[in-house]
């Protein structure tokens, strides 16, 4: 135990006594908002149909690189008294598109607010004027899509115009088409019909319509050669679309006491099922030919193993890339892709066709070219057809 008499516990003891029991807390200082942003102006958004408005602003003097600054808060009304929440964006943007259920021909108030990460938000800015949603006739940031719109129906009639005065336009060969003259020649020497099958799916299939197209110039020569022509259908309205078109082609060749109705049916909609039936008309049948045009899908090596075993010429053409390696394998002759989409107007040579086909030639060379060029120039840090071709 210390003794009071020692000075240390004395002193000790001194001081003690004359600090009080309770230490008066240091105030801390809470540093004001930001100020708010200044010079909020909204307009109608331009380019747009109707349904959207620009709001911009003057910075807050806060908002620098560890400015209190952290985003700002866009606030809108339709009387200018009740303001409700539409958007947030971050520091350093001065600018916000408003296009939450904006309804055209209705004027609209905006006040914008800076918020801060630990200072409280700042007073609301002054209110915009009124800004009213119009929508306006042309978008004038895709002028660039107009203008190439328009060089492509240039291109279209000028090579349609051409191929009706009787010039000769270049198409590439294509060797599955050119054996079709072949095959139906053959198929007449053997007294054998002809199977054509216009793929498994719909009207609304492009590669459908596509085996429509290529399956009129073939009737046609089946109707000329005096041979037959077999069109199984899955469905039906594609069984009502052939139909007409082979009866068409019949008068078209002259021969229209020739079409047979029944060589043109519906079978079923239901994928094997189809497919079986299909297989049992070429191992019965024994057609000298075998056209499978359109879409298809697993289906596709069944048929194709089934009429190679039956020793019939097979072309074969789709737009399915999956199906394409079985049809290669299986089949003497194979359309690929766009050649199907070619098809019609490479065997028809009509005027109409064989244009609008040279001027999609065309179009994809300016395509290629305007990516290229446009790949060099980025390389080179010069952004003009990039910007170009920005929508």
């Amino acid at each position: 135990m210390l003794s009071l008499r020692s000075p240390i516990p004395a002193l000790l003891v001194c001081l003690l006594l004359s600090t009080p029991v309770f230490l008066q807390a240091q105030e801390t200082e809470i540093p004001d908002p930001p100020p708010p942003p200044r010079n909020v102006v909204a307009r109608d958004n331009p380019d747009d149909g109707g349904h959207a408005v620009m709001v911009t602003w003057d910075l807050s003097e806060d908002d620098f690189e560890g400015g209190r600054v952290r985003g700002y808060a866009i606030h809108r009304s339709v009387d200018g008294e009740e303001y409700e929440y539409v958007g947030y964006v971050g520091k350093g943007t001065s600018e916000f598109r408003d296009t939450r259920e904006v309804l055209g021909n209705v004027p609209y108030y905006y006040k914008v607010l800076a918020r801060s990460r630990n200072h409280g938000d700042s007073e609301f800015s002054a209110p915009s004027a009124p800004a009213i949603s119009r929508a306006q006739v042309f978008h004038m940031g895709r002028l660039n899509a107009a203008i190439a719109t328009v060089l492509f129906i240039s291109l279209i009639l000028y090579y349609v115009r051409s191929a009706r005065r009787g010039k000769e336009l270049f198409i590439r060969r294509i060797a599955g088409l050119d054996a079709v003259d072949e095959a139906v020649g053959r198929a007449t020497e053997m007294g054998k019909p002809i199977l054509f099958v216009p793929g498994l799916s719909t009207m609304s299939d492009v590669a459908t319509i596509a085996a429509i197209n290529i399956l009129g110039p073939v009737a046609k020569k089946v109707a000329e050669y005096d041979s037959s022509i077999i069109v199984p259908n899955r469905n039906p309205i594609v069984a009502t679309v052939t139909r007409e078109v082979v009866k068409g082609a019949y008068v078209e060749a002259g021969r229209p006491d020739a079409f047979n109705e029944d060589s043109v049916f519906f079978i079923t909609t239901s994928q094997f099922a189809y497919t079986a039936a299909v297989d049992g008309i070429m191992v019965r049948e024994k057609p000298a030919t075998n056209l499978f045009l359109g879409m298809f899908w697993a289906e596709s090596l069944i048929l194709a193993e089934t009429g190679a075993a039956t020793g019939a010429i097979q072309i074969a053409g789709t737009d399915a890339v999956a199906q394409l390696p079985f049809f290669v394998t299986a089949c003497d002759y194979t359309i690929i892709g766009e050649e199907l989409y070619a098809a019609s107007a490479y065997l028809s040579r009509e005027p109409r066709l064989l244009g609008s086909l040279k001027a999609q030639d065309w179009g994809k060379v300016l395509i290629l070219f305007f990516v290229v060029a446009g790949t060099v120039l980025g390389l080179m840090k010069i952004e003009f057809l990039s910007n170009l071709f920005n929508v």
